[in-house]
């Protein structure tokens, strides 16, 4: 009995190993294993990041066969004092501002309808539907969105002329080419991009409320109204947070659908500050890379700004 009950001969050895014995232990057979992950971040992520920041700092041009020199704060003054910069934040904020209420409130109200669904079947045959869009890459997306909004041969303007005769062809939307016109346009393609994606945020944000809160509020006589202004929203908070702030960095920061739809016109409501800087980095001159560094640092810091403030708007107040 005794010697069941006596301790193993390697434990008391284990326990009278050192704290950083067990600690590097952890270590070499743990974190190896992360090798990858960090390759690729570091080759992918952070060294683009500290070279941009480098080049902010000089006077680098691309077609110059010089070496560049390092001018301080320089460019970060020029473009601060530079209009077209402010200007194309301005049309960043104002393009935002359309896009985020639509990419938030529809995909919600999509989420809600699909989540009373009882059927499971119905409800994994919605679910697909709205997944199609979010599936389709990109280069066809835009190509089929250019079309539809084509000021002669586009079905909505076709729509709208032949078969309603709400307009005739001297008058009709001019979709990617009115400046206040194609901010609508692009935002409604996203919109309808993005649904399926986000709908599935909500979705699971949903599934995390317990049923027993909104049985008691229709025993209690809530409506659907009330339950979704005292219980959903309130519980979907976090979910609107991620979205709130990943859909604010990629609408401060669109440029392919801006390129593909309306080019480089600097009188253009699309010539935002990322336009901006494409173009003073691969188009203009002698391509200003280092000026263009600039642009896009002071846009991403004037980002997030913004996404603190976010933050503290969407903050628990638990």
């Amino acid at each position: 009995m005794a010697q069941a009950l006596s301790p193993e001969p390697h434990s008391s050895a284990r326990q009278s190993r050192p704290g950083w014995w067990r600690t590097a232990r952890d270590f070499i057979t743990s974190y190896p294993y992360l090798i990858p992950v960090l390759f690729f971040f570091v080759g992918w992520q952070l060294l683009p990041i500290v070279q941009s920041l480098r080049l902010s700092f000089t006077d680098d041009r691309f077609l110059d066969n010089q070496a560049p020199n390092w001018i301080g704060l320089d460019n970060y003054r020029t473009a601060i004092q530079q209009g077209l910069f402010w200007q194309g934040i301005k049309r960043a904020l104002i393009f935002t501002a359309i896009f985020i209420p639509g990419m938030i409130f529809i995909p919600m109200i999509a989420a809600i309808l699909v989540d009373r669904v009882t059927n499971n079947k119905v409800a994994t045959v919605y679910r697909i539907i709205l997944l199609i869009p979010s599936m389709i890459p990109a280069p066809l997306i835009f190509v089929l969105w250019v079309w539809m909004y084509d000021n002669y041969i586009g079905p909505i303007n076709y729509f709208l002329v032949d078969r309603l005769g709400w307009f005739d062809l001297a008058n009709a939307p001019l979709w990617l080419e009115n400046n206040i016109l194609i901010y609508f346009s692009i935002a409604f393609m996203e919109w309808w991009w993005g649904l399926g994606y986000h709908t599935m945020f909500f979705l699971a944000g949903l599934a995390s409320i317990p049923r027993d809160l909104p049985d008691a509020a229709r025993v209690d006589g809530a409506g659907e109204w009330r339950m979704f202004w005292g219980i959903t929203i309130w519980r979907l908070l976090p979910i609107i947070l991620v979205l709130t702030v990943v859909r604010f960095g990629s609408a401060m920061a669109v440029i392919t659908e801006y390129i593909i739809m309306q080019g480089f016109d600097r009188n253009s409501s699309t010539y935002t500050w990322t336009m901006y800087m494409y173009d003073e980095a691969f188009r203009t001159g002698q391509q200003f890379r280092g000026y263009a560094a600039a642009i896009g640092w002071l846009g991403a810091l004037f980002m997030l700004v913004v996404v603190a403030f976010l933050f503290y708007i969407f903050r628990s107040r638990d």
